[in-house]
C-alpha cells in the first residue's frame, strides 16, 4: 500500500501478521498479543520514570515477563524431565506446544525494553506501531532477529519504490530457491543416512556435509525471503549471513553465521557481564555462560547445551592458545580446520541423543565403521553429487561475483528476469510435487 499513510500501512501489516500467525496456531495469537501489550505498557512506564530507580525495576520486570513465557512453553518439560532423572522418578510433563517464533520475538521485545532503558531509542507511544514491529510476519517465525533500533524510523516513515519491490522480490525468489532446490534435496540425503543400516566412513561424511548444506541453505534461504519481503514492505532488515563457510577461524565463522543472534548475545549478555574487560577467569566464565545460553536458546535438550559448550571450548582455545598459530598457518589449512570443526558441530545439532552424537562423531574418524565406502553410500554420492557441488559453490561469493560481472553488460536486463522466472517455476514445481518440509529453525 505505497500510497497510504504509515499508520494505515502498519495496520495492514499487523493484521496480515496476525492472520499469518493464527493460520498455524490461532490460540497462541493471544500470547503474542499479551507479550506486545506488556512490553508496550512497561516501555511507557520506563519512559515515565526515566532517571529514577523505578525505571530499572520496570525494565527488569519486563525482562522477567518476556522470559517467563519462553521458559514455560519451551523449557518446562526439559526441566521437569531433568529433575525426574536426577531423582530417579517419573514427573508428569505438561506437553505444551511451542509457539512458533517465540524465541525470536521474545528477543526482539527484550531488545526494545533494554535499549529504551539505556536511552538508545525513543519510546513508542503507539501500540499499533509497536505491535507491528513485534509481529511482523516476514521474519516472525524464524528470524533474523530484528532490533527496534533497526526499524524505528521505518515504522513511522518509510518509502516504497518500484526498485525496492523488484529487489525484494528477487531476494525472496532466490531464498525460496535455496530452500527448496538445495536445502530440501540435501535433507533427502540426510534422511537416507538415518534410515540406512550402512555404517561406512563415506556415508558418515556424506551425512555431515549434506546436513551442513541443508541447514545453511535452509536458514539463509529463509533469511533471504524475510529480508526480501521486508524490502517490499519498505523495511531494510540487516543481513543474517555472510558466507560463513569461507571462514578461517571459528571466531570468524560466528561473525558470519546467524549474525543477528550472535550479535544479540554479545550486546545484551556478554558485554553486560563484563565481556573481555573482566578478569581472565571472569572472561572465560563469560564465554562459557554465553555459549551455553546460545545452545539452550536453540532447543530444550542437552545436545544443544553440549553444542554451545563445544563452541565455547573452541573459541576459548582460539583466544588463549591458537590465535598466533592460526595467523601463521596457510589459509587453506585454516579453512580445513574450520570446516572439520563445524561439520562435527552439526552432529551435535542434529541428534538429540548424546549416545548417537558420540557414535556418529566416532564414525567420522573411522571408529565403528564397517568399511570405507559401501554400496549405498557410493550410489548416493553419485546421485547427489551435482546438487552437492552446486551447494558448495553457492556457499561462496562466486555466484555473487558472476552476477556482478553480468551487471556490467546489458544482457543482465534480459537474463535476470528470465532466470528468476525459471527459478520460480522450477521451485513451485518442486513444492507442488514434493512433501511438506518446514524450515529447520521453525522449531526454535
Amino acid at each position: 500500500m505505497p500510497g497510504g499513510s504509515p499508520r494505515l500501512r502498519n495496520f495492514v501489516i499487523f493484521a496480515a501478521s496476525l492472520v499469518f500467525y493464527a493460520w498455524a496456531e490461532p490460540i497462541y495469537v493471544m500470547i503474542l498479543l499479551a507479550q506486545c501489550a506488556f512490553a508496550w505498557a512497561l516501555g511507557l512506564l520506563i519512559e515515565k520514570h526515566r532517571g529514577r530507580k523505578a525505571a530499572k525495576v520496570i525494565m527488569i520486570a519486563s525482562i522477567v515477563i518476556s522470559l517467563s513465557a519462553l521458559l514455560v512453553f519451551k523449557y518446562t518439560d526439559f526441566i521437569l524431565q531433568s529433575l525426574g532423572r536426577i531423582a530417579s522418578t517419573n514427573i508428569g510433563l505438561l506437553g505444551l506446544a511451542l509457539p512458533i517464533g517465540i524465541s525470536f520475538y521474545t528477543f526482539q521485545i527484550l531488545s526494545y525494553t533494554i535499549d529504551l532503558y539505556k536511552g538508545k531509542i525513543q519510546v513508542n507511544r503507539n501500540f499499533l506501531d509497536f505491535s507491528t514491529y513485534v509481529t511482523m510476519f516476514p521474519q516472525l517465525v524464524a528470524g533474523p532477529i530484528v532490533r527496534y533500533t533497526n526499524v524505528e524510523r521505518e515504522l513511522s516513515k518509510r518509502r516504497h519504490s518500484a526498485e525496492d519491490i523488484a529487489i525484494g522480490l528477487r531476494r525472496f525468489i532466490i531464498g525460496l530457491g535455496k530452500k527448496v532446490l538445495i536445502a530440501n534435496v540435501m535433507g533427502e540425503l540426510v534422511d537416507l543416512y538415518k534410515l540406512s543400516s550402512e555404517s561406512s566412513l563415506l556415508f558418515a561424511w556424506l551425512y555431515v556435509a549434506a546436513y551442513a548444506l541443508q541447514i545453511y541453505f535452509d536458514f539463509s534461504g529463509y533469511s533471504d525471503m524475510a529480508i526480501g519481503l521486508g524490502r517490499v514492505l519498505g523495511f531494510r532488515f540487516l543481513e543474517n549471513f555472510n558466507y560463513p563457510y569461507i571462514a578461517k577461524s571459528i571466531t570468524e565463522f560466528w561473525r558470519r553465521w546467524h549474525i543477528s543472534l550472535s550479535s544479540w548475545f554479545k550486546d545484551y549478555v556478554y558485554i553486560p557481564m563484563g565481556g573481555s574487560r573482566a578478569s581472565a577467569m571472569r572472561h572465560v566464565a563469560n564465554i562459557i555462560v554465553v555459549w551455553m545460553l546460545t545452545g539452550f536458546w536453540h532447543g530444550a535438550n542437552w545436545n544443544f547445551i553440549a553444542w554451545g559448550l563445544y563452541f565455547a571450548a573452541i573459541l576459548l582455545a582460539e583466544k588463549l592458545l591458537l590465535s598466533k598459530i592460526l595467523e601463521k598457518t596457510p589459509g587453506i589449512i585454516r579453512h580445513a580446520y574450520v570446516m572439520v570443526l563445524v561439520l562435527i558441530s552439526w552432529v551435535f545439532f542434529d541428534n538429540q541423543s548424546l549416545a548417537q552424537i558420540g557414535e556418529t562423531v566416532s564414525r567420522l574418524f573411522g571408529v565403528g565403521t564397517d568399511n570405507i565406502a559401501g554400496m549405498e553410500s557410493t550410489y548416493y554420492l553419485r546421485s547427489y553429487l551435482v546438487p552437492m557441488i552446486i551447494g558448495i559453490v553457492g556457499c561462496t561469493p562466486i555466484p555473487k561475483a558472476l552476477a556482478a560481472k553480468l551487471k556490467e553488460t546489458k544482457s543482465i536486463v534480459i537474463l535476470e528476469p528470465l532466470a528468476l522466472g525459471v527459478l520460480l517455476i522450477v521451485t513451485t514445481a518442486y513444492l507442488v510435487d514434493g512433501s511438506f518440509n518446514p524450515f529447520i529453525y521453525f522449531r526454535f
